[in-house]
């Protein structure tokens, strides 16, 4: 398991160079680690494309360092090298000098006379911590490639990427196969820059696996080795109560769908028993649909307030359908009031965008916020800067909850600084009610015991691997139905 987790782990680019100076403090030699990076992008690219022309764009860096190494065995390996440098050999320092000095073939001047019809590039110019919008000629440098239709091989990130955020300022390489060393970044799985880089291969090249326990790194890509160890596992002796009994405050007369899908969603997740607190003028309508999912009459937040009383309810959804305004937050403050695992989306997120310090005074750490873009800015409205990562992180720590920031690169975010970034969503998940079937999966994993964080995360995943089962047509009521699917491979993953 301990493997497993280590997989998951992103590092920024401050934790790769620290991780790169405790290996260098260890006794391997900076010189050694580029090697070994240039030798596993050559073999990479060897094995993804036949010999061909190749034309490698080094920058003036350690970046452009590790593409001399990769021309230098391309070359031996029977390539037809052509190598263009940004800036003057002579003013290479420290590792980068050295690779430089090891390769003797010509070093051209970097420009677009380089690109031929049919090369592969292999993009050597700028890697993960570029500070600063590409330009000149290096900006001149990716258009002419992007407009070639080459392929391109990009070294540790595509050039114009930061390799924290994703972010692109000036323009970016498109690349079709990205290779990096260790552990992968953020900005390998946050947008654009998830799009950029192609395939992305993580390459060993003998940084000590210790050395990650003593960066203790706070941010991981969103997969069960995350999360596995904490996900239910029902026992033999076990009856539904030990199981959690979830609640979902339904929605009016016209709005019952969004509760429905939370509600089987709970239940397909592994809930012992799900109850939907109807509002008496749709009760009927729920008591004629819903059949393993309970239904019990529910008026307002008195009657919310006296249903809650079962201690044995351990698990509020609410949100779906309920509507904005005070009669949502009496229901939010109700609840909140009960010390149960609660879950927050839609309508109840939507009611306090007038007063957000009102719901982060009720809120804790066994809360989720599920919020999309356009929920998140009604509650963290001057949170619109920077990248998705850091802005759900900053959002954790001011509501003092876990959000879940819903996107094609969904951000869950604890209140302790920990975050996972998602990448197994497809496109066809952006699709009506389909937030209401995650809101649902987080609520079921809550009422099972799952801590928050830990829950949202495989939640958020589940949620993904049932639409993948799925494909694309994919509509909302087709989701939970895929979980015993999911269970199946969890079981061959995880035991």
């Amino acid at each position: 398991m301990q493997e497993a987790l280590s997989h998951t782990v992103l590092l920024t680019n401050a934790e790769m160079y620290e991780a790169d100076r405790l290996a260098i403090a260890g006794g391997i030699a900076g010189i050694d680690l580029m090697e070994r990076a240039g030798l596993a992008c050559a073999l990479a690219i060897c094995a993804r494309w036949p010999a061909g022309p190749v034309c490698v764009l080094c920058g003036p860096g350690n970046n452009g360092g590790d593409g001399f190494v990769i021309a230098r065995v391309l070359m031996a390996r029977g390539w037809q090298v052509r190598l263009g440098l940004l800036g003057d050999a002579a003013a290479l320092k420290g590792d980068a000098a050295l690779a430089a000095a090891r390769w003797d073939g010509p070093v051209l001047p970097l420009s677009g006379a380089l690109i031929k019809p049919g090369d592969l590039i292999v993009d050597a110019m700028f890697g993960a911590g570029l500070a600063r919008p590409l330009e000149s000629v290096a900006l001149e440098m990716i258009k002419i490639v992007r407009a070639s239709g080459n392929h391109v091989c990009a070294v540790d990130v595509p050039s114009g990427v930061h390799g924290d955020s994703g972010q692109v300022a000036g323009g970016a390489m498109q690349a079709d196969l990205t290779v990096t060393f260790f552990r992968r970044k953020p900005g390998h799985l946050l947008f654009p820059g998830r799009s950029l880089c192609g395939e992305v291969q993580v390459v060993d090249i003998g940084t000590p696996v210790d050395v990650q326990d003593q960066i203790a790194p706070r941010t991981f890509a969103n997969a069960p080795g995350l999360w596995a160890a904490q996900f239910p596992q029902p026992g033999a002796d076990d009856h539904k109560y030990v199981r959690g009994h979830a609640v979902v405050a339904g929605g009016g007369l016209a709005v019952t769908g969004a509760t429905r899908l939370a509600a089987y969603a709970a239940l397909r997740i592994g809930a012992g028993l799900v109850t939907v607190a109807a509002p008496p003028d749709a009760f009927s309508t729920y008591a004629a649909s819903l059949t393993a999912v309970m239904n019990r009459k529910v008026d307002g937040a008195a009657g919310l307030d006296a249903m809650l009383a079962d201690k044995r309810l351990n698990a509020v959804l609410l949100g779906p359908g309920l509507g904005v305004g005070q009669a949502t937050r009496d229901k939010v403050a109700v609840a909140s009031g009960k010390g149960r695992r609660i879950v927050l989306d839609a309508d109840a997120l939507t009611s306090y965008a007038e007063n957000p310090a009102d719901l982060f005074n009720l809120i804790d750490e066994n809360y989720v916020l599920t919020p999309h873009e356009g929920e998140f800015l009604r509650i963290f409205s001057d949170l619109i800067q920077g990248d998705r990562l850091s802005r759900a992180r900053a959002a954790a720590k001011r509501s003092g909850s876990v959000i879940i920031l819903k996107g094609a690169d969904t951000v869950i975010a604890a209140p302790d600084g920990r975050a996972a970034i998602n990448d197994n969503a497809p496109p066809w998940l952006a699709t009506a009610g389909s937030g209401d079937v995650l809101a649902g999966f987080v609520l079921g994993l809550l009422a099972q015991g799952m801590p928050a964080f830990e829950a949202a995360c495989a939640a958020v995943w589940c949620h993904g691997a049932c639409a993948n089962l799925v494909g694309r047509g994919l509509i909302a009521e087709d989701l939970a139905a895929r979980m015993p699917a999911v269970f199946r491979q969890l079981a061959a993953q995880i035991g």
